[in-house]
């Protein structure tokens, strides 16, 4: 052993791809109460990438979604059938426009909501006197 030789980094095997996080009764639930909350829900199976495990997106009519890690893409399909909803392989079919044009308005929407806040409260009072404050109390 040399003199550096414990100051070099070790090789370790590569990790595995994903976070390393198993999908749980949780996740699981979660994905039940969107599907039973929501009109017009379809699933759509991500493939495990280099960053991330097999996730299930869940789609609703308006655009509305929500994601989870699943086991395998077998799981996805096989839940998806039992629920009633049509499952399709992202990396074939894509995601919906109607999933992008939701969080095109929700970041709009947030944008407005932040441009009020900034603002500040409406000069005087809630009946728009400006003799009054917030509370309608004379100034």
């Amino acid at each position: 052993m040399g003199l550096l030789d414990r100051f070099r980094r070790r090789r370790t095997a590569a990790p595995a791809a994903g976070t390393g996080r198993t999908p749980d009764a949780h996740d699981e639930q979660h994905l039940r109460t969107f599907v039973e909350t929501h009109e017009g829900v379809e699933g759509f199976v991500e493939p495990r990438t280099t960053v991330t495990d097999v996730t299930f997106l869940l789609v609703a009519h308006d655009g509305e979604w929500t994601r989870r890690h699943v086991s395998s893409p077998e799981w996805a399909y096989k839940w998806a059938r039992k629920q009633g909803i049509a499952a399709y392989d992202a990396a074939v079919v894509g995601l919906p426009a109607r999933m992008r044009e939701y969080n095109r308005r929700q970041k709009l929407a947030e944008k407005e909501r932040l441009e009020r806040f900034l603002d500040g409260p409406e000069p005087g009072g809630p009946d728009g006197d400006p003799d009054t404050d917030r509370d309608g109390r004379p100034q």
